[in-house]
């Protein structure tokens, strides 16, 4: 079975492109936890610090399926090298503005205007889309993969940007991030042998991806699911800050992603069985059920290894759920369709950094918990409810 890893590469140019997409991939990671040290390290307000973030992912999952959009219209390369172009200078504008104190409105501006960074790991599953059209089982290995690659990247990303920002310059850290998108993403386009074809379809109407049905609830459980492991990170932190051992915190999110990183592996092995939306119903109930033993961790320990169960139903509704919208959407809208389902992650994420933030500080760190619960509760939930429409819709 994991003869499958090795075939996905087997067409010219794949190993090149998805290694691209990796570089091209970490500045996503590493932009908004460097913007919040480079600002802070500035002598910037935390408050700032985080709503500058904020607005910058915010503008990336609202500016994303836009860019993706034009790019099912016009092609990879024409579209991303401009977006990229201007994601690149406003990230050194916001550098320079921090640098030289300039007022706090230029901060947001220039963090919306690099919301234009294109949603590589879309474009990088619509490569793989193309080259395994026809072939469920490698194109099902490809997306494990990727999901796989994701969680690399948000462990070392972080990681990164961080150790630049508070050891070698404030600005560090979000510089490096615009350097890596400036070589990944044109790397990333010169590989033109696997760039999906423009096809026509209904976005050249102006029809936006969203209208695909089904699409809609797929995102919106994606913002479900995001909110669930948003709130996690948050509560985790403090949870090891009310056991005394805050320091421990990023060992404890590293064991929750390595409990999805490994599950995608496996989940990438073997051979699917049964309709796609009935694997995606059992996938995320299991996240419901694994989230509950949270509630009650009566230590760091016990704690670890609920993380490691719980980060095991992540990457296989991640997976899943990419595979659904390649059942759902037109491969002349397909790249601005995973594009919503990013967003809607994305989006899911930040509202779980301000819900689980609220509870921790009312009721207390390990309360913190009933928001992943509940929001991961709310995801199996939208996806039973979802179940008949997505069939009607041609998922099987």
């Amino acid at each position: 079975m994991l003869s499958d890893y090795r075939r996905i590469f087997s067409p010219a140019g794949s190993l090149l492109f998805s290694t691209a997409g990796f570089v091209s991939r970490l500045p996503q990671s590493m932009i908004g936890v460097g913007i919040v040290i480079m600002l802070s390290q500035l002598g910037g307000a935390y408050w700032l610090a985080g709503s500058v973030s904020a607005t910058q992912a915010l503008a990336t999952a609202v500016i994303g399926p836009q860019i993706s959009q034009l790019v099912d219209r016009h092609g990879q390369r024409r579209v991303v090298l401009p977006a990229t172009a201007v994601t690149v200078a406003a990230i050194c504008a916001l550098l320079l503005c921090a640098r030289y104190a300039a007022p706090d409105w230029t901060l947001y501006v220039a963090a919306a205007a690099a919301g234009c960074m294109p949603s590589m790991g879309a474009l990088v599953r619509s490569r793989w889309a193309e080259i395994h059209r026809e072939s469920p089982q490698l194109l099902h290995t490809a997306y494990s993969l990727e999901s796989v690659l994701d969680e690399v990247v948000y462990i070392i990303g972080p990681i990164l940007a961080i150790t630049l920002s508070t050891r070698v310059s404030a600005e560090t850290g979000p510089l490096t991030a615009a350097v890596l998108l400036a070589v990944g993403v044109p790397l990333f386009a010169a590989q033109r042998r696997t760039e999906p074809p423009v096809r026509p379809g209904p976005q050249h109407a102006g029809g936006s991806a969203l209208h695909v049905p089904g699409l809609g609830l797929l995102a919106l459980t994606a913002t479900s699911v995001g909110a669930s492991y948003g709130s996690v990170e948050v509560v985790t932190v403090a949870f090891a800050d009310a056991h005394h051992h805050k320091a421990l915190s990023g060992l404890l999110l590293g064991v929750y992603a390595l409990g999805s990183g490994l599950a995608g592996a496996v989940f990438g092995a073997i051979r699917p069985r049964g309709a796609i939306t009935r694997r995606l119903l059992v996938s995320v109930w299991a996240m419901a059920m694994a989230m509950a033993p949270l509630l009650f961790a009566p230590s760091l320990a016990a704690l670890a290894g609920m993380l490691f169960v719980a980060g095991m139903a992540i990457a296989p509704i991640l997976i899943t759920t990419m595979g659904l919208v390649g059942c759902l959407a037109s491969a002349s809208q397909l790249t601005e369709s995973i594009t919503w389902i990013v967003s809607g992650l994305s989006v899911g994420v930040a509202l779980g950094y301000a819900m689980s933030g609220w509870v921790v500080d009312a009721a207390g760190a390990a309360a913190g918990y009933r928001v992943s619960c509940a929001t991961a509760l709310l995801a199996a939930s939208t996806v039973s409810l979802a179940l008949p429409r997505l069939i009607r819709a041609g998922a099987q």
